[in-house]
């Protein structure tokens, strides 16, 4: 038996969404602008790690797993649209809902060439300070004479998202498999001045996911994992060091049965000029939007929320759009509400995922807020 239709979880910008964290962290750290609309605790040092894929849902249903993290449970927050982990990391870094800083999705289109940008791999010649163009609160705080770092895997050194998301802090690079290395750089970093931020970065529970599903014992291992090593990260950082748990978004575990393959279904696809987002937000370009959500609508029915951008923005998925960013988001959204995706065969290794995420489901959508 399939998931039922699930309710529209609006994201909470301006009040408490991802995109709040880390201006309120920078208020409390004296970076001029900034506003502490969390209302977290007073602390001059802050690490901030960032559990990819750390729904709070997930968490409260797998608690006895994961008892440090679940003991800290209380307070959440909402991510943007798509619920996705490029859109998320780039509101953590840069403070700003997806609308402000424009990077709309894992995938998406490139208005002044036309062509679909896959933010993770950076398969494009525009420069991600351009395509992302908007100041960091890494790079507002170093300016405040804050201490800033990142430790995250050293692979993602200079990357396309890194640069585009998260630039401005002193990077540490690390092996993700070294967990005394990872530990010792966040307690140094955190300690490398009278006011220091330091952002961290854990993304094995989402690959986990994706590969063998939230449901799959190896995802709840591989969550005991983290909480153990959460705890421990805890005990080594000095008394007067504030350190801040969250996630980017949910998942939730789609049986392949439930994939709609559009290129099965061509008429689906009659007047679309490209398609970008992933399998439960889906963004469609078009010079028709209304008759092509109009199709959408009737195959899906109550399986999604289908929108034009124009609706969509309307309903405030994206926060206030600048003029800029516009044309990067789907002409059409498909939104899943149901355990279904929209797959495409030009996209192969995507049909290999059990664990997705993307639309605006509370499983998705809820991260926690976790400060000790």
């Amino acid at each position: 038996m399939g998931v039922a239709p699930q309710p529209m979880l609006r994201p909470a910008y301006g009040r408490a969404s991802l995109s709040d964290l880390l201006p309120s962290v920078g208020a409390q750290l004296g970076v001029p602008g900034a506003e502490n609309v969390l209302q977290l605790p007073a602390s001059e040092r802050w690490v901030v790690l960032l559990v990819d894929g750390l729904g709070d849902l997930l968490l409260a249903d797998a608690a006895a797993e994961a008892p440090y993290l679940a003991g800290l449970r209380g307070r959440t927050l909402t991510c943007g649209v798509p619920s996705t982990t490029v859109t998320s990391l780039t509101s953590l870094g840069t403070g700003l809902p997806p609308g402000q800083h424009g990077m709309a999705g894992y995938m998406c289109r490139v208005p002044e060439t036309n062509e679909i940008l896959n933010a993770l791999i950076w398969n494009s010649a525009v420069k991600p300070r351009d395509f992302q163009s908007e100041p960091t609160v890494f790079e507002r705080a170093r300016a405040a004479g804050i201490r800033t770092s990142s430790v995250s895997p050293a692979r993602f050194e200079g990357s396309g998202l890194t640069s585009a998301a998260l630039r401005g802090p002193d990077f540490r690079g690390i092996d993700e498999a070294d967990e005394d290395q990872r530990i010792r750089e966040i307690v140094a970093a955190a300690t490398a001045g009278d006011r220091t931020l330091v952002y961290a970065y854990e993304r094995e529970l989402d690959h986990t996911g994706h590969g063998r599903g939230v449901a799959s014992p190896q995802w709840r291992e591989h969550l005991r994992r983290i909480d153990a090593f959460c705890a421990r990260l805890r005990s080594e950082l000095l008394s007067d060091v504030r350190l801040v748990l969250t996630g980017d978004h949910g998942m939730i575990d789609v049986p392949g049965r439930n994939f709609l393959i559009v290129e099965e279904e061509p008429s689906l696809l009659a007047g679309v000029t490209g398609l970008a987002g992933e399998g439960r937000l889906r963004q469609l370009y078009t010079d028709e939007p209304r008759p092509l959500a109009d199709r959408w609508a009737d195959r899906l029915g109550d399986h999604a929320w289908v929108r034009t951008r124009d609706e969509a923005i309307d309903e405030g998925w994206f926060g206030p759009v600048s003029d800029r960013v516009r044309r990067r988001f789907g002409d059409v959204l498909i939104a899943m509400r149901t355990d279904w995706a929209v797959m495409t065969r030009t996209l192969p290794r995507e049909l290999d995922l059990v664990g997705m995420h993307g639309s605006l489901t509370p499983v998705e959508m809820t991260v926690p807020l976790l400060v000790d």
